[in-house]
């Protein structure tokens, strides 16, 4: 699946909820069943900076794409890191620095955060979108 094609399958899957206390409780059933990161991960070097909790991510290239694996320690954050390495796992690098991820607005996500899990929102994009630039110029 494309990067648009995943976000617009989001966009679907949130719009079955109309109230937030639901969609919150379906992002921290989504950071629930992300993959957890190797325990050999979590170190100060897979942090993503920025964040109010601790989030771990992990990228690596293989044939030609990027793999993500992630965990944050808290629920919804997971939740939050879980949505992106949906969206952006196994794609090219390329396509992950220049993506739009309008998803994020269509489903309200930043609207219903508190500032600082915003703040933390666009730093976990921008480190995606960072991975991305610098596998596109290594590959």
């Amino acid at each position: 699946m494309t990067i648009n094609q995943i976000q617009d399958a989001i966009i679907e899957e949130f719009g079955c909820f109309n109230r937030w206390m639901d969609k919150y409780e379906y992002l921290i059933d989504l950071g629930k069943k992300l993959p957890i990161i190797e325990p050999q991960y979590k170190t100060e070097q897979h942090l993503i900076r920025g964040c109010q909790s601790q989030v771990w991510l992990r990228a690596e290239l293989r044939n030609g794409a990027v793999t993500f694996t992630a965990d944050s320690d808290a629920l919804i954050t997971k939740g939050i890191i879980a949505l992106l390495v949906r969206v952006l796992d196994a794609q090219q690098p390329m396509d992950i620095a220049h993506t739009e991820l309008y998803f994020i607005d269509a489903i309200g996500l930043q609207a219903h955060l508190s500032p600082t899990r915003s703040n933390g929102l666009l730093s976990m994009v921008n480190t995606l979108k960072s991975i991305g630039e610098k596998f596109s110029k290594a590959h």
